[in-house]
């Protein structure tokens, strides 16, 4: 009998090795093959994670902006193994801790891979002297359902590139559809309207995104996917990206080829045509790059052919990520990287003249997130950019003013990792329960230190906007906001602040924390993020407008 129970207890050890084994097996085929989705879903499961199942797991989150589940594996990874492993994991576990806000931990996994001191405290302070500017950023839709970014210039018009196309293949990576490039209306107030798909001899199964126009609207180049498929490091088989060069013919888009520098073997993305259309800005990871992407420039020759493809040199190229070039009128080149310091992930950075000094645009534009594909129209100072700030890409819309001293020093005051608007340090949001607009003693310190801080600092303004969750009507919600957003002023007024210098809004539902937009589907926790008070520094010199538009 002692037999029979040891022999039956190998045999179980044996099953259970071997599903373990096999469930490996099928998130390293999921991992290898970029289903980012499916390949944490399966690692998860995997109950003895070793090294490289943490590696993947921490990085599938990683790749899909999945922060704070990154970060924790990606901790574990080090607490593991840490003498062991490549020093490229601690470069993502510092951007992940950013994007959480854990700064300190940031600094410190950033500072033992790059060798120097980093600080991301002194690095902000120092900047907010010297950044030439500031920009006041709304979301111009809040559109969960699907990413948008790739935002360009089209005449009178915009282009975009979305997943919004529900008939395309769905894409692994992120289990969305393949990219489509649109073109829409854009009013003064952010709205888009006449959302319209480009033809079927622009836009197929594969990507399509990140439209560049020649000053006439005649020649227009874009991104796509190669339909050819070559295979990677892991032998599975991908599709590079390419530009193409596509001309307007009797209202049609016509003749739409490849660039002939494009290649099968590696990818060139995202094209950025000068003003005067001689020269193409675009990212490539071709042989001879900095990184795992850099910026390059291409003479567009007078007969229609092309230059020798130019690197723009390591003040621009670090060896990680500069991608989304956009050059000015003024001839402003404008990029995002995460090679360079900044505030987390893909930051918009500036370089001008011969292109010697790179300069972060500052916390009015960057997020702890992936901020990029930023353009301007500098006469009338407003643009776009693409963020997944919050969860998934969206496009916003700027203005940007030049840079005054703050009201309020730079100590006191912070982004909000979630909205991009400056508030008061460590103060945060106050909130509500369901259906009432009563303050409740909970908030009381918090509110108490908004009163401190607005004593301290006499020309302070602050916007109370305040927020209801998804449940009930859009006109009731608007008044339960407007409601909790009055209660909060009459709070601060009856604690010494003068009225004037508050100001209060309801949103309604209209910008929620998370994706909780219906009446159903949330559990009493993700709702209650979204019944809040929040407060919003308004001075000129830190917010212009105190309007966030969400469709």
């Amino acid at each position: 009998m002692k037999n029979l129970y040891s022999t039956l207890f190998i045999l179980f050890i044996g099953l259970a090795a071997f599903g373990q084994s096999a469930e490996i097996k099928k998130a390293e085929k999921l991992f290898a093959q970029r289903a980012y989705i499916d390949a944490a879903e399966a690692y998860e499961k995997v109950v003895d994670k070793d090294q490289e199942v943490l590696q993947n797991l921490g990085d599938a989150y990683f790749y899909t902006n999945q922060m704070e589940s990154a970060a924790e594996v990606y901790r574990t990874l080090f607490l593991r193994h840490d003498d062991i492993t490549e020093p490229e994991y601690k470069f993502r576990f510092a951007h992940s801790l950013r994007a959480i806000g854990e700064q300190e931990e940031a600094d410190e996994n950033m500072s033992d891979y790059t060798g120097d001191d980093i600080n991301y405290e002194d690095f902000a302070r120092e900047l907010d002297t010297v950044a030439p500017h500031v920009y006041t950023t709304e979301q111009i839709m809040n559109n969960s359902a699907s990413a948008d970014f790739g935002i360009a210039f089209y005449g009178d018009r915009i282009t975009f590139a979305s997943t919004r196309n529900q008939e395309r293949p769905v894409y692994p990576w992120n289990k969305q559809p393949t990219l489509d490039l649109y073109s829409a209306e854009m009013s003064e107030d952010g709205e888009l309207s006449d959302i319209v798909l480009f033809s079927d001899e622009i836009n197929t199964d594969e990507h399509e995104s990140s439209a560049t126009f020649s000053e006439d609207g005649q020649v227009m180049y874009f991104d796509r996917n190669s339909e050819k498929r070559v295979k990677n490091e892991e032998g599975i088989r991908v599709g590079h990206i390419k530009i193409f060069r596509a001309e307007m013919l009797d209202g049609e888009w016509s003749n739409i080829e490849a660039l002939p520098f494009t290649s099968d073997e590696y990818s060139t993305e995202h094209p950025s045509l000068s003003a005067d259309g001689s020269k193409l800005y675009f990212a490539s990871d071709m042989p001879g790059s900095e990184g795992s992407f850099d910026i390059y420039v291409v003479d567009v020759n007078e007969d229609g052919t092309y230059g020798e493809p130019q690197n723009l040199g390591t003040v621009v190229n670090t060896p990680h990520r500069e991608q989304f070039p956009y050059i000015s009128e003024e001839g402003v080149l404008y990029f995002a990287s995460d090679g360079h310091q900044g505030f987390g992930n893909l930051d918009v950075f500036r370089a001008e003249g011969d292109f010697s000094e790179v300069q972060n645009l500052g916390n009015t534009v960057n997020s702890g997130h992936d901020d990029f594909a930023f353009i301007i129209d500098e006469e009338n100072q407003k643009g776009y950019l693409a963020s997944n700030r919050r969860g998934s890409d969206n496009l916003y819309v700027f203005t940007r003013e030049d840079y005054v001293p703050p009201v309020v020093d730079y100590d006191d005051r912070e982004t909000n990792l979630e909205t991009g608007r400056q508030q008061l340090r460590d103060v945060g949001n106050i909130y509500f329960d369901f259906d009432k607009a009563t303050i409740k003693d909970e908030s009381k310190p918090t509110l108490d230190k908004v009163v401190t801080i607005m004593n301290k600092y006499p020309e302070l303004q602050i916007e109370i906007g305040s927020h209801a969750d998804a449940r009930g009507s859009d006109q009731y919600n608007m008044g339960l906001s407007e409601r909790r957003a009055a209660s909060t002023l009459e709070y601060l007024v009856e604690n010494g602040i003068d009225r004037s210098r508050l100001t209060s809004k309801g949103y309604g539902e209209s910008m929620p924390l998370n994706d909780c937009t219906e009446p159903t589907g949330c559990t009493a926790e993700q709702y209650a993020k979204n019944r809040r008070s929040e407060f919003t520094i308004m001075n000129d010199e830190n917010n212009t407008d105190s309007e966030e538009m969400e469709d």
